[in-house]
């Protein structure tokens, strides 16, 4: 007897998050069912016009505008910056540059510069203790 396979869904939410939008601006429907693998993948190679239009004109969620924006989803936080923010509200902050912004930016290449900085420091010691011999023997004081 060969069972079938119920096709894998998801809570609006995760396929908000999967598809970049955000949840509140979706459409009552999408709200409320589930979304089905399928139908995520087939959005996502050919999206419906109301995901089109959230995707480019938003309201978009907190990481697609840190994103836009060059900052941390918690710069954002720090520059008051608490709702969902549209296509035309971001580009009008990256316009004027307010000096939170400003801040932020730089803030954040500072951080990247560090975790580089920190990556290469620890690939660089992973390399040293990779060329260290292995079971060289016991240790022999010189007499």
């Amino acid at each position: 007897m060969t069972s079938q396979k119920s096709p894998q869904t998801m809570k609006p939410a995760t396929a908000a998050k999967k598809l970049g939008v955000y949840l509140q601006a979706t459409p009552a429907e999408f709200q409320a069912g589930v979304v089905s693998r399928d139908e995520l993948n087939e959005w996502q190679t050919n999206p419906p016009e109301w995901l089109a239009t959230l995707r480019r004109e938003g309201p978009h969620p907190k990481d697609v505008v840190a994103a836009k924006l060059g900052v941390s989803i918690s710069g954002l936080s720090r520059g008051g910056v608490t709702e969902a923010l549209t296509t035309a509200e971001i580009e009008a902050l990256l316009a004027d540059q307010p000096d939170w912004l400003v801040a932020e930016r730089a803030n954040l290449v500072e951080v990247r510069k560090e975790e580089k900085r920190i990556r290469e420091q620890q690939a660089a010691k992973r390399e040293q203790s990779n060329r260290r011999p292995r079971n060289a023997g016991p240790f022999k004081p010189s007499t």
